[in-house]
């Protein structure tokens, strides 16, 4: 799974990229005004919650989209989706942690919010 940063009008681009590298499941950080799932190219891009003009989000090519079982928004800052495998199910986490400047307690709230998402999905 790789990473990527994609900006309004560029969505055509990225799927073109992503196609590019083979890409599958790619986990995105978009930055636009709307909450939905869009197609682009051979992809969905799903994304959700705005935190500081940022949402996290994923891309699934179309040959993953039947193993996809659901995309969650937990805050503007963490998503995951879960996708059916073979034996088990494969969950996958897109996260956009606070950068150096931000206070202390931006910080903790947010590792506080992963330690809650582990222990509700029995990770830790």
């Amino acid at each position: 799974m790789l990473g990527a940063c994609i900006y309004v009008g560029s969505l055509p681009a990225a799927a073109r990229e992503l196609e590019r590298h083979k890409s599958d499941l790619v986990g995105a950080q978009v930055r636009w005004d709307r909450v939905d799932t869009v197609s682009a190219g051979d992809y969905n891009f799903f994304y959700g919650e705005e935190n500081e003009n940022l949402r996290t989000g994923f891309c699934v090519h179309y040959r993953m989209l039947s193993a996809v079982k659901r995309v969650e928004f937990v805050s503007g800052r963490v998503s995951y989706i879960v996708l059916r495998g073979r034996w088990c199910n494969i969950i996958a986490l897109n996260v956009h942690a606070p950068s150096d400047e931000k206070s202390d307690d931006s910080k903790d709230s947010f590792h506080e919010e992963l330690e809650q998402i582990f222990h509700h999905m029995n990770i830790l």
